[in-house]
């Protein structure tokens, strides 16, 4: 069969093959065993739905022992044989383009080069997925292939509902993932009904069909290098010589080695897990691995000394390497951590005096010993980080839960007040009120093609549009500009690309809207061969309500609401969306924040025109008015502007309160 042919299948109406258990890949760790007899059952039950009752006998042997021996149901006998990638468009069956570019992005989710466990449908983040099982992709593909303009595919975290009647200028895709009830959204909640089979993980652009390998999260990580290391500067001095001091590889943290570079700085990051270091080294995004402590206290000496720019991977314990280089007076200048500790007991993060593979067995085996392990880590991890921070060292919260679950575990982290923590988040000290309050967040799109020539051609057609707006740009955003047009100047040098044919850069509303009018302008005459997709990441001005991370600026109290990202969600989807998707979950963790994207195909016609100016206006300015009505000065400036820019914009703004006021009231 062609590879069209495959895809229009689904579901095979007859077993294939049992596939050998693959243990070159990397692959998601054993999770705990958490269902009672009744509940597996019910899971084996909830399974076989997917499949004619000739199978059941052979296939409900075959999901028992693959929920005792991981921990869930993956069905790993159907993971499709031919290659994993983004094919260019024109390869994938169908009636629809907009189907075809989300046949597109999906498989570029699922690429060997760019998902964390890609045999188990996980993307990133050690729990982030596109799907629950395989018999969910095939589904999901063959429905994607018979789509048409008039039809809208419902997506139940990871389950394809069904092709449902609507309209075309209705989102094709909505996806939801992991909408629990509140009081069934902890930790152990997710565990449960994971392995049950109804709910899934879909981190931010997992489950949305968005994620671009590290290039996603390495533009945002340098910006928040270059101006981490302007608030250390003395004399407005760059990041040469000056040491970042980070861990994790996997997922989006493997961006941190290479914005290191970028910025111009030494970075240091540790990883426990061998193969995703080794992937990272092969493709670029770290310049050296180095496994012996005293090795890397001598490298990090010479580089300083020669302030040579470069990223070393530490293989091992993040915890070794800051006690090690306290120990040793290894200055650090800037430090962070963005290890999956939205995940801690599901190998997010990894206790320190035990082996990679130990820790793996104890999680699966011993859950509890586990967590006290990990808490013990981060006890001794926050106390070398102290000692660091009292010498001068600028560290801050990566919004990966760290300061949160060093709380949990009882860690010198509270500041005097005992309510904030000691250190800030990035979001709060810099991408909130020097990027989010003014509209500027990650706006990504992907050449559907895979022709790098068209990657080339968005680079330079973005770049011209950006310069063409600074030269009229007040002076608050000047900075912002400016960093993002030497940003994709040096893009194709960076060689960023990791599977789809894609790129990111941080612009507003105004960049945003004519940096994709002009790709759908070069489509429409030719110049660029295929349809484009537009997206952004959750971790965004408006899409995201995270009172740790992406809203940990707002002080208004509304940081621990949720209605931005649920406006964000439903405004899009009438406003223009190929697709949306809302999530619970996200970087920080289950329960912890809602989250909602979008997709969008530019293909050069007049009604692509329409929908992106009515949708992206909207997907930014929502969080503009938010982070307005919650006193923020940069937001207010910005949604200032914005009405003068478009009449038909109206937003309640604040009036400001005499703060002596209230001190008479209370005191």
């Amino acid at each position: 069969m062609t590879f069209q042919e495959i895809i229009q299948q689904g579901i095979p109406a007859e077993l294939p093959s049992i596939k050998p258990y693959n243990t070159s890949i990397n692959h998601a760790p054993k999770r705990k065993d958490i269902l009672s007899t009744p509940e597996k059952e019910l899971a084996i039950k909830n399974a076989l739905r997917y499949f004619d009752k000739k199978h059941h006998a052979i296939l409900a042997k075959e999901f028992a022992d693959e929920l005792k021996e991981f921990g869930r149901i993956y069905m790993y006998r159907f993971r499709p044989d031919y290659k994993m990638y983004a094919r260019p468009i024109s390869e994938y069956p169908g009636k629809c383009e907009q189907a075809k570019a989300i046949m597109h992005m999906i498989q570029n989710n699922l690429d060997y080069a760019v998902a964390q466990h890609p045999h188990e449908l996980i993307t990133y983040g050690g729990n982030g997925a596109v799907f629950q099982n395989w018999a969910q992709y095939l589904l999901t593909m063959q429905y994607l292939s018979e789509m048409t303009e008039e039809q809208t595919l419902v997506m139940y975290s990871g389950h394809p509902m069904g092709l449902f009647p609507s309209h075309s200028n209705a989102p094709r895709v909505v996806v939801t993932n992991g909408m629990m009830i509140p009081n069934y959204s902890k930790q152990d909640d997710w565990e449960k009904y994971n392995a049950l089979g109804v709910t899934q993980y879909g981190q931010m652009t997992a489950g949305s069909y968005m994620y671009i390998g590290p290039q996603g999260i390495v533009h945002g990580t340098t910006i928040t290098v270059l101006n981490a290391g302007r608030k250390i500067a003395k004399n407005k001095e760059g990041l040469s010589g000056k040491l970042f001091l980070t861990s994790g590889l996997g997922g989006m943290s493997g961006a941190q080695p290479k914005a290191g570079n970028i910025a111009g700085c030494i970075t240091v990051c540790a990883e426990v897990n061998p193969k995703i270091t080794e992937i990272r080294l092969s493709q670029g995004w770290i310049d050296e691995k180095i496994s012996d402590l005293n090795e890397l206290v001598e490298r990090v000496k010479k580089a300083k000394a020669t302030k040579e720019i470069v990223s070393i991977a530490y293989l091992g314990n993040i915890v070794e390497v800051w006690e090690k280089f306290a120990d040793e007076n290894v200055y650090v200048d800037l430090g962070s951590d963005q290890t999956s500790l939205h995940n801690p007991w599901a190998g997010g993060y990894y206790p320190v005096g035990i082996s990679f593979d130990e820790a793996n067995r104890m999680l699966a085996s011993n859950p509890d010993l586990f967590k006290e392990k990990v808490q013990e880590s981060l006890r001794r991890q926050v106390s070398a980080i102290n000692k660091h921070t009292a010498n001068g060292t600028y560290f801050f919260d990566y919004g990966n839960a760290f300061l949160l679950e060093a709380s949990r575990a009882g860690a010198d982290i509270m500041g005097k007040n005992n309510i904030n923590f000691k250190y800030p988040s990035y979001v709060q000290d810099i991408m909130g009120p020097m990027c989010f309050d003014y509209g500027f967040g990650p706006f990504r799109w992907v050449c559907t093609s895979g022709n790098p020539t068209d990657l080339e051609k968005t680079d330079a057609i973005a770049c011209n549009v950006l310069e063409g707006i600074m030269k009229n740009s007040p002076e608050e955003i000047q900075q912002q500009m400016a960093d993002n047009i030497q940003w994709i100047k040096g893009a194709q040098e960076n060689k960023l690309v990791v599977g789809s044919q894609a790129r990111i850069l941080y612009a507003d509303a105004e960049g945003r809207t004519k940096i994709a009018e002009a790709f759908n302008n070069a489509i429409k005459n030719g110049e660029i061969s295929a349809p484009i997709v537009l997206g952004r990441d959750h971790h965004d001005v408006s899409g995201t309500d995270s009172p740790y991370r992406e809203t940990s600026n707002i002080y208004d109290g509304s940081q621990y609401t949720a209605d931005m990202a649920i406006q964000n969600v439903i405004g899009d989807s009438f406003r223009g969306a190929t697709w949306v998707s809302i999530h619970n979950g996200g970087g920080v963790g289950w329960g912890e924040v809602i989250n909602g994207g979008f997709g969008m195909v530019l293909d050069g016609s007049k009604e692509a025109e329409k929908r992106l100016k009515s949708m992206l206006f909207w997907d930014v300015n929502n969080g503009i008015s938010r982070r307005n009505w919650a006193r923020n000065d940069g937001a207010t400036f910005a949604i200032k502007r914005a009405m003068e820019i478009e009449p038909n914009l109206k937003v309640t703004l604040p009036n400001l309160v005499d703060e002596s006021i209230l001190h008479q009231l209370f005191n």
